[in-house]
């Protein structure tokens, strides 16, 4: 397990692989290859954006400020259109925006662009709003979207009003046909998620979920929901917890990144973990990443930058001085 270092004339504020080189597009475009040469941004953004993020086919790209209201869609490096979010409380928490595909090849942008507690789903393209109708919110603050690998569910972990963390999943072939499947719980029953405070969340395949939870506790004890301080992967199709486990040492922060059976996850450095048992298969405490414990919160703390490379084995991370390019075993 080897870390090495890629020198850079200003740090990232997102990556992205393309091959085997990285991208920044918040940096207009910078990236760099494996010989650790960087190659000049093709383009510069006249505003402070401070975020970005892609689709999983590469296709669509966003850049966006993470505690702002403005967001910019891209198709490689021409400008699509503009996006907006609400701006209740939108300096409180980070911006609910996903890239991906639906699973009848559609590429879509999920996120709140009138109301911050009102999803919907768009043609990336086109921008046609696929779930507009009338709608019945509840009072939840959606953050950190994100699309599962065949596009049927949607994950937000997100907040309400204590503060709490929490997350909610929703079945995307319902919401097109109706919206209003979009305002409620969705398909993960309330309590699994209430016993301790979720704090981040990926999708490990097209059923599978991961979500971890801090420190803070939730409502008493919930034979169905999820400890503080614990890991677990969700089944939707079986509608039950495969594994609950125990997290060792740290909270995991708000950032994983799924990787076969395990996940990285980001706080103060990164950490693989084993999801069935929670258990640190490795971690590199010489590669620094802020430490930040959840999507919300006065003081703004920035999101932890990475990259994991499809093949599994390459995870760059952005550092004050440059880029760590660490080898997973």
């Amino acid at each position: 397990m080897t870390v090495e270092s890629i020198p850079v004339k200003s740090v990232p504020k997102s990556l992205v692989w393309q091959g085997d080189e990285l991208v920044s597009v918040v940096g207009g475009g910078r990236r760099w290859g494996l010989d650790g040469v960087e190659r000049r941004a093709p383009f510069a953004w006249g505003f402070p954006f401070d975020a970005g993020t892609a689709s999983a086919s590469g296709a669509f790209s966003a850049v966006y400020q993470e505690r702002g209201t403005k967001a910019v869609l891209l198709e490689g490096e021409h400008t699509v259109r503009e996006l907006n979010r609400s701006y209740y409380r939108a300096a409180d928490y980070d911006y609910p925006l996903a890239l991906g595909r639906l699973g009848d090849g559609r590429e879509v942008v999920v996120h709140c662009p009138d109301e911050y507690n009102v999803l919907q789903i768009e043609d990336a393209a086109s921008g046609e709003r696929l779930t507009a109708g009338g709608r019945e919110p509840e009072d939840v603050f959606h953050s950190r979207l994100s699309l599962s690998p065949d596009g049927r569910y949607l994950l937000s972990v997100g907040w309400y009003w204590h503060p709490f963390g929490t997350a909610m999943v929703y079945d995307t072939a319902l919401a097109l046909a109706d919206p209003g499947t979009l305002d409620g719980p969705g398909v993960l029953a309330t309590e699994v998620v209430t016993c301790g405070e979720v704090t981040a969340g990926c999708w490990l395949d097209a059923d599978r979920l991961v979500l971890a939870t801090g420190a803070e506790e939730g409502s008493d004890e919930e034979p169905a929901g999820l400890p503080p301080n614990h890991l677990g992967v969700w089944s939707v199709s079986e509608g039950r917890w495969l594994h609950r486990s125990p997290i060792a040492d740290a909270e995991p922060g708000v950032l994983l990144l799924p990787r076969g059976d395990q996940v990285i996850s980001f706080s103060g450095h990164p950490r693989l973990l084993d999801t069935a048992t929670g258990v640190v298969v490795a971690e590199w405490p010489e590669v620094s990443v802020p430490l930040k414990a959840g999507c919300f919160g006065h003081r703004r703390v920035p999101s932890p930058v990475a990259a994991l490379h499809p093949d599994g084995i390459r995870l760059a991370v952005t550092q004050p001085d440059g880029i760590a390019l660490v080898t997973l075993p």
